[in-house]
């Protein structure tokens, strides 16, 4: 397929960019199911395990393969949702962002369109976070089968069983999201410029996803520090009983506890980010639409 078959900036071009999405954050995010299993339950008690290692060993000890990837089928769909709208409502925004405001800065639009593409996508994540939390931190089975877990918080809490962290998450992800695309594309402009010194259009497409990787990793990293406190609060707030605020568990965690797990998520996230951006431009690349930045 060529560029000249999809047209940039138009429907279909955003539409590509959500599948694009789709590719990015579902299987990255599944792939990383045992080391996310391991950072929420450290921040739901920081003295379950020693480290990550130690915490992957016990699991894997005890219940194989189908416990450290607990929470994969929530993750695999929440995610893929979620990117779907991250990447897609991003392009999106952008665009649109860029037509109403021509002489904005560049990081601004970065900002602003990321911003509002993670309100929504967080909108579709949501529910697949609750389950997924629920299963991983649970003491007990938390339920039978995927229909039976959602059958089970529908029942003691009704929708707002699938909504109580979108708040915390919206906090975790927004600031996350924000952080991953701006810094991205200033990251990927500063190696051409400052770096290899010569336009992209002088390298070849495996070149500049070489590029769209550090990057991407770069990024992650930023991603990981900025949002790790809000990603506990979620972590426990989705564990807690009914009536839990976020108020109530920062004063029980204390700084100390919200940064409960910043090592694993580090490595995660900037594994993640740099995986996802390069799945997602090599998708673009496949199609045969250019490099993000």
């Amino acid at each position: 397929m060529t560029s000249s078959k999809i047209e940039i900036n138009s429907g279909k071009y955003f539409a590509y960019c959500g599948i694009g999405g789709i590719l990015a954050c579902g299987t990255t995010h599944f792939s990383m199911t045992p080391i996310d299993m391991v950072k929420c339950r450290m921040q739901i008690d920081n003295t379950v395990y020693r480290n990550l290692t130690d915490g992957l060993h016990r699991i894997w000890k005890h219940n194989g393969i189908q416990g450290v990837y607990q929470g994969g089928l929530p993750t695999l769909l929440g995610y893929s949702m979620q990117g779907m709208g991250k990447y897609g409502f991003y392009e999106f925004f952008k665009y649109e962002y860029s037509q109403a405001m021509p002489t904005a800065n560049k990081t601004a639009l970065f900002l602003a369109a990321s911003a509002t593409a993670e309100f929504f996508a967080d909108i579709m994540l949501c529910p697949m976070e609750a389950f997924k939390v629920r299963l991983q931190t649970s003491g007990t089975p938390f339920c039978s089968g995927f229909v039976d877990g959602l059958s089970r918080i529908y029942r003691s809490e009704g929708l707002h069983g699938f909504y109580k962290g979108i708040v915390p998450l919206w906090m975790r992800q927004i600031p996350y999201t924000m952080v991953k695309f701006a810094s991205f594309e200033n990251i990927v402009a500063g190696i051409y410029h400052s770096v290899l010194r010569r336009p992209k259009s002088e390298f070849t497409k495996g070149q500049q996803l070489g590029v769209t990787c550090t990057a991407g990793y770069l990024a992650g990293i930023l991603c990981a520090i900025v949002s790790h406190p809000a990603d506990t609060i979620v972590s426990k707030l989705n564990s807690s009983a009914q009536g839990t605020s976020a108020g109530q568990i920062v004063r029980e965690l204390g700084m100390r506890g919200l940064w409960a797990g910043l090592l694993p998520r580090i490595f995660m996230i900037g594994t993640l980010t740099c995986t996802q951006w390069t799945i997602y431009d090599s998708f673009k690349v496949k199609i045969g639409l250019p490099t993000t930045g």
